[in-house]
């Protein structure tokens, strides 16, 4: 997609939120939140109106809109996304981290989440009474805006609507329980962030260009290029499209640097109090804390 925006103007920022008691969307802007739902009754979610291609209505009316609260908490961007698929073991020291000797892999390792499993921007992440071992892998998210099937990689990036932030939040030991998978893993309810909001993809560079880090209590943790993946974005869409047909509102978690608290020695995990930040210039910041489920 080529960029239409001037540098100048701030990139759009949509988030689902509530506030007041109610379930919103709408455009988050250093003064505060601006509703947009009660303008687009016949979009309940962002997720419907990024289905039926209304970013541009949204950020078209964001730009005029007045700030309706400044009391109001994030969600999940996509709270009712039905598909996330995540893509693991996609930078070189990432692999390099399995001291297996192995080679790049031929082909990419996926997995899928659901929407339960996060929570959004500025909520805890939640360990479990069950294991103490919640770790923190800060990746990029793309969401896709035009369905597809074999999508060439050429034409990948025409068909990504927007961007956010994910702390892909896993239980390390229970990714252990099986021997073929790491779904019991990766889905306890709220272990891992998805936010704060969607920034609509306009340019390449914003992907291309972009550096992702992940600090945990002021701490650098990771730190790498999105150029350096095994698998770019680009291949990512081409080859899950060629199993699945990629529809708008599927959501791709491209992958996590090294780095990761499991991967240190000694190991280093998550625990109450700590704070995990995951950024990328030009898509914004995901700050969790982390508390343990209440009994």
């Amino acid at each position: 997609m080529s960029s239409s925006r001037s540098e100048a103007t701030p990139a759009i920022r949509l988030a689902s939120v509530t506030a007041d008691g109610q379930a919103l969307y709408g455009a988050v802007s250093e003064a505060g939140f601006s509703a947009l739902s009660p303008d687009f009754p016949q979009w309940p979610t962002l997720l419907d109106a990024l289905r039926a291609g209304g970013l541009e209505a949204l950020g078209k009316a964001a730009r005029d809109s007045a700030v309706t609260h400044e009391d109001f908490r994030y969600e999940m961007v996509l709270p009712n996304a039905p598909r996330i698929l995540c893509v693991g073991v996609n930078f070189p020291e990432r692999n390099a981290e399995y001291r297996d000797g192995s080679a790049q892999p031929r082909y990419m390792s996926l997995f899928v989440r659901f929407a339960s499993s996060f929570t959004g921007h500025g909520q805890s992440l939640i360990r479990p009474p069950e294991s103490h071992r919640l770790d923190y892998e800060g990746e990029v998210a793309i969401v896709i805006g035009k369905a597809g099937r074999r999508i060439a990689e050429a034409d990948a990036y025409d068909h990504i609507a927007a961007l956010t932030l994910c702390n892909e939040g896993t239980i390390r030991d229970w990714v252990r329980h099986a021997k073929f998978n790491v779904t019991q893993g990766k889905n306890w309810d709220r272990s891992g962030a998805l936010g704060p909001w969607l920034v609509p993809f306009h340019d390449p560079g914003q992907l291309d260009a972009a550096r992702l880090t992940t600090r945990v209590n002021g701490e650098l943790r990771q730190d790498d290029l999105l150029a350096r993946m095994l698998f770019p974005v680009r291949r990512q869409i081409a080859y899950i499209s060629t199993f699945m047909a990629l529809v708008p509102g599927d959501v791709i978690i491209t992958g996590t640097p090294a780095g990761a608290g499991a991967r240190r020695d000694p190991p280093v995990y998550l625990a109450p109090g700590d704070v995990v930040e995951v950024s990328v210039e030009g898509i914004g910041t995901l700050r969790n804390g982390v508390e343990d489920e209440a009994p």
